[in-house]
């Protein structure tokens, strides 16, 4: 699937897409993630990772 195909079907711009693939986003939309991992057919640990922030001194 194209990243043009995969943006419409979430209802996101390609731009907003490419943003989240990138992981330039510092937040997602739960709304999003869902419409995601149901095209996808995934779950959000699949397309997901946690990196926690370096502790600030």
């Amino acid at each position: 699937m194209r990243s043009n195909e995969l943006a419409e079907q979430i209802g996101i711009t390609t731009a907003n897409l490419s943003i989240l693939k990138t992981g330039k986003a510092k937040a997602i939309r739960f709304s999003t993630l869902e419409a995601i991992c149901e095209i996808l057919d995934c779950q959000p640990g699949d397309i997901m990772e946690y990196i926690p922030e370096e502790k600030k001194l």
